[in-house]
């Protein structure tokens, strides 16, 4: 009987574990499956923290809803009922020591309308002039593999792209848009480009794409986020978890791999499916051929501080979910969520609750990843009252550093990406990659790698 082995228990490597017992049970083939996590929770960077009335989502706190693919494995899953749905509202970026509204025709700051371009208060009338372009430069020389910054500005005009859109891209994909490609990024605007022959026109034309399920754009669950997680592993009937065990090494052998674990003991594997950040499968294959590729790879770090008031969530703007922080601005946060607005089931009290997020791309982010996290609090708290003009203290406070977890796509990661599947392939038959390091961030992305992976070992069986 053949043993597969998923190292990583995060939503990819629980995916795929969930898509290969689905595949073994329809084959009718027989098959060992072992999970094997480091931590002593599965979920890698999905984590709910509940504290009093309030529920925290320390690292993904949604999932996407125009990515078709989760619905089904919700169905699946019995959790349809569990499902809830983002509040509408305004989304800001605070400019010039105010918060200034972001178009509601948008997509990631992008109008997706003349009346949109014309009405924004952020770009200057030379600004909007600029973006004009959109609609009379062909593509001639732009592909996938180019930069988004780069593109957008060429047909939108800098200053949009700087004020408007880059605090919005950046702040999803975390990096600067100069070193994200539009492959890893929005790869449909090049179409929409070359298709309609304007950004702007290809997404009005598609709007109903992004703007088809309503106001319902983002779903989570009554309990949090990890409820999937919780009923993912419940599911895992046939497989054998292993966690608060981390792997140490990988060794070829004779035809099979022998996974050396923590606790002392060695499995023998068939398959292997690194579902870890790019520096564990690195540190596993310890292989000098493989070495160059990686280190190439980036990851970025991001300080998420949640902080909760005895106040009504009354006292925020109204119709306001959050905000991004433009460059220049006073404060050192990049982002802040509105939580208890935005969504509705993590403060039972109609209390406040916000996060706010840090990330490493600031030019404070080093000053701060040295703080303790009373000072952290301290600083998310002025924050909130530059912002906000919110004065109280808070009363429940959550503070978590995601250090060099958070995959940054630059401009050579797809074809890093293939040069590492290219060499694992031939010297190591049958051990993959999978994961946010390589294949895409958000968890539809990660759902979809796993599923996948799951289909490629169950071809090869």
């Amino acid at each position: 009987m053949k043993t597969i082995v998923i190292i990583g228990g995060g939503i990819t490597g629980l995916s795929a574990a969930y898509y290969l017992q689905k595949s073994l049970k329809t084959m009718e083939k027989q098959a060992k499956l072992i999970l094997i996590e480091a931590e002593d929770r599965l979920g890698g960077k999905i984590r709910t923290v509940q504290s009093g009335d309030w529920i925290m989502e320390t690292g993904a706190d949604s999932i996407v809803t125009r990515k078709t693919n989760v619905a089904p494995l919700l169905d699946e899953l019995g959790m349809q009922e569990q499902v809830v749905y983002n509040a509408t509202g305004i989304s800001f970026i605070h400019t010039e020591g105010e918060l200034k509204q972001i178009p509601k025709d948008a997509v990631f700051g992008i109008p997706l309308s003349l009346e949109s371009l014309a009405s924004t208060n952020l770009v200057s009338a030379q600004g909007k002039v600029d973006a004009l372009k959109d609609f009379y430069t062909p593509n001639e020389t732009f592909t996938k593999e180019d930069s988004i910054g780069a593109f957008l500005e060429h047909f939108l005009g800098s200053e949009l792209v700087e004020k408007q859109i880059s605090p919005v891209l950046s702040g999803v994909y975390s990096g600067e848009l100069q070193d994200l490609t539009i492959a890893s990024t929005l790869p449909y605007l090049l179409d929409y480009k070359n298709e309609y022959g304007s950004i702007i026109q290809g997404l009005a034309e598609n709007k109903k794409k992004f703007q088809g399920s309503g106001d319902k754009k983002f779903m989570s669950f009554e309990q949090g986020m990890s409820s999937l997680i919780d009923r993912l592993e419940e599911r895992l009937t046939a497989t054998d978890i292993y966690k608060g065990v981390r792997a140490e090494s990988i060794r070829k052998d004779d035809g099979r791999y022998r996974v050396a674990l923590s606790n002392g003991e060695t499995v023998e594997a068939d398959f292997v499916v690194l579902s870890t950040l790019h520096p564990v499968a690195q540190r596993l294959l310890q292989d000098k051929q493989l070495d160059e590729a990686f280190d190439q790879l980036k990851n970025r770090s991001l300080t998420s501080i949640y902080m909760g008031y005895d106040i009504p969530d009354s006292r925020l703007p109204k119709d306001g979910t959050g905000f991004i922080t433009a460059p220049g601005s006073d404060l050192r946060c990049n982002a802040c969520t509105w939580t208890s607005r935005k969504w509705e089931h993590t403060s039972g009290r109609k209390r406040l609750l916000v996060r706010l997020f840090y990330k490493n791309t600031g030019p404070e982010y080093e000053a701060l990843r040295s703080l303790s996290e009373e000072e952290l609090m301290e600083v998310g708290r002025r924050d909130v009252e530059a912002a906000l003009g919110i004065t109280d203290q808070p009363v429940s406070v959550e503070v978590t550093r995601w250090d060099e977890t958070m995959p940054n796509y630059h401009l050579k990661h797809p074809q890093l990406v293939k040069d590492l599947e290219t060499r694992l392939g031939a010297a190591y038959p049958n051990v993959l990659l999978a994961g946010c390091s390589y294949y895409g961030v958000g968890i539809p992305d990660c759902i979809l790698n796993g599923e996948h992976t799951a289909a490629k070992i169950a071809e090869m069986l």
